[in-house]
């Protein structure tokens, strides 16, 4: 499967800030409604690199554009292990099932054991009412709705209720579960 992939993902890295800044630019009416639009913010999102925040690039293999950037944020270490993803996608690249594949890459690093990956054992998604597409993001992946959070992030000058989602390592990756007839075996089928 990782053959098939028209993305990769990495770490930033202090060379990317002019690919950042036009990708923010670019795709400023795509991003505002959900999130601040913030083209200069690279050099702080650096900074700011941590143990209690990750962020991963998502790239395009054929043309190495930025597709997307997730934030793997409020990492909890010792018994909790969990961490909050946070996501903006890119255009030309929004709508392309290119943030979804790396979507997946994410959420697996995430869930992979040292030196690969942050061995988490869960992960939350939280998504704005209205914002369909993020909505429809976490379903795909297999994130599981938890809930809802009346004003729980402020935004773009504002209190934002949002929606909650969950996945543990446990859950990775998703799929359907079936019982074989006959053989009484559950299988799991990875879509």
């Amino acid at each position: 499967m990782m053959s098939c992939m028209r993305v990769y993902i990495r770490p930033p890295q202090p060379s990317d800030e002019t690919a950042y800044r036009e990708a923010v630019l670019r795709s400023a009416d795509h991003l505002s409604p959900w999130n601040p639009v913030e083209p200069d913010g690279f050099p702080d999102l650096l900074r700011r690199q941590g143990p209690l925040l990750r962020t991963l690039l998502i790239l395009d293999r054929e043309d190495d554009g930025l597709v997307g950037r997730v934030n793997v944020a409020n990492i909890v270490r010792a018994r909790f292990r969990n961490g909050s993803l946070g996501y903006d996608s890119y255009l030309p690249y929004a709508g392309t099932g290119r943030m979804t594949e790396g979507m997946r890459l994410v959420v697996g690093h995430c869930f992979a054991p040292p030196p690969e990956g942050l061995a988490l054992h869960r992960l939350e998604i939280n998504v704005q009412p209205d914002n369909a597409r993020s909505l429809a993001m976490a379903r795909r992946l297999g994130f599981r709705h938890e809930g809802f959070s009346p004003r729980m992030l402020y935004l773009n000058d504002a209190w934002r209720d949002h929606e909650r989602f969950a996945l543990t390592a446990e859950e990775w990756p998703p799929g359907d579960t079936r019982e074989e007839p006959g053989d009484g075996q559950t299988v799991r089928a990875i879509t």
